[in-house]
């Protein structure tokens, strides 16, 4: 008894533990504080079960107890085999009926919110965005918009938002806790989900799905914003000229030439055509994590094009460049951050609040 008493007490310390770690990380990847549809319907789901099957362990414990009290040997009382009863027809129909009625109950609202959150049959009136996972970052493809942006994705607040998801090499899934549940993300089929937010905000999201050496380290965001910031969003994305835009400083003009004669456009994109191996570097400067995970400091950044290995291992973009030295890297570095087509950055939208 005291064995089983001694390892129930470690079980018990490692789930708080375990409980304590996951609500602790840099981020607020929880599914219990929901901002969107999906994620309160998810929510649900949880309290659902939860609350029947807190019922049914105090039922039981209550019972276990009355047995206890009741049958237990008593001092000074002799051994004997007390009448068995068996074959009690009631009994048996309620105790089957019981968990019967218990697992329709959660199984009725699992199967209507899962038809929901599938449901994409009014997704051509929708705002649709093409997303591509790839070791280890997001590509995001605004369907209708000629617009192309990785790693921060950007959405208008209390509007239904549907993901068309596939993957350019193993498996992904794509997982933002705090507006909805995960959806695989394959190389062979599309799978498709909305996002439909009711809070401004920034909201982490992740990779839920293990695809290589650097599967924790693919983070992105996804950057809820009004109406109206969406359609400047929008439209300043649309007239961003990168031949035309200047950079605004020498420094910064230099690095573009270095940018350049590196063939860094061989790789990835600025504007809205299409990278083929490397992240679209748009609205670059606007990002507020380097490589999804680092924060975006020019010296974090100067390390990543010397030596992106050092930060994301197994990365496609190591090996595939020149050597780069440390000014020529800085100087880079200054024309990349200076990529900001709008005034709305993952630091200011929602008011600065990160989920």
């Amino acid at each position: 008894m005291k064995g089983w008493m001694g390892k129930f007490k470690v079980l018990s310390l490692l789930g708080l533990v375990a409980l304590f770690l996951a609500a602790c990380g840099k981020e607020n990847l929880t599914a219990l504080d929901p901002k969107g549809v999906g994620a309160q319907k998810s929510l649900d789901l949880i309290i659902i079960p939860t609350v029947i099957m807190s019922f049914v362990f105090l039922v039981v414990m209550v019972l276990l107890v009355l047995a206890l009290i009741k049958f237990r040997k008593k001092k000074g009382q002799k051994d004997f085999i007390p009448k068995q009863v068996e074959g009690n027809k009631t009994l048996e129909v309620v105790w089957t009926t019981i968990p019967i009625i218990l697992l329709i109950i959660i199984a009725v609202p699992t199967v209507i919110y899962t038809f929901d959150l599938a449901d994409d049959a009014d997704a051509s009136d929708h705002l649709n965005i093409n997303v591509t996972g790839n070791q280890y970052w997001w590509h995001f493809d605004y369907e209708g918009l000629e617009i192309q942006t990785s790693q921060d994705v950007y959405i208008p607040v209390n509007s239904k938002v549907y993901f068309n998801m596939k993957s350019s090499d193993v498996i992904h899934s794509f997982w933002v806790p705090t507006l909805s549940g995960k959806l695989d993300v394959n190389p062979e089929n599309e799978n498709t989900f909305f996002l439909d937010a009711h809070e401004e905000g920034v909201y982490w999201g992740k990779c839920a799905e293990f695809c290589g050496p650097s599967h924790s380290l693919m983070d992105f965001k996804v950057v809820v914003v009004s109406q109206e910031e969406f359609e400047q969003w929008v439209a300043d994305m649309q007239n961003f000229d990168p031949e035309t835009a200047e950079p605004a400083t020498d420094a910064a003009a230099q690095g573009r030439e270095l940018f350049n004669e590196n063939n860094c456009l061989g790789c990835h994109a600025i504007g809205s055509s299409a990278a083929a191996i490397g992240p679209n570097l748009t609205n670059f400067g606007e990002r507020s994590r380097l490589a999804g995970i680092e924060e975006m400091t020019k010296e974090k950044l100067v390390e990543w094009i010397v030596n992106p290995e050092l930060i994301k291992p197994g990365n496609k973009m190591t090996g595939k460049y020149p050597e780069v030295s440390q000014d020529d890297a800085a100087l880079i570095a200054e024309y990349l951050l200076q990529l900001s087509p709008s005034e709305i950055t993952t630091e200011d939208a929602g008011n600065g609040i990160e989920q």
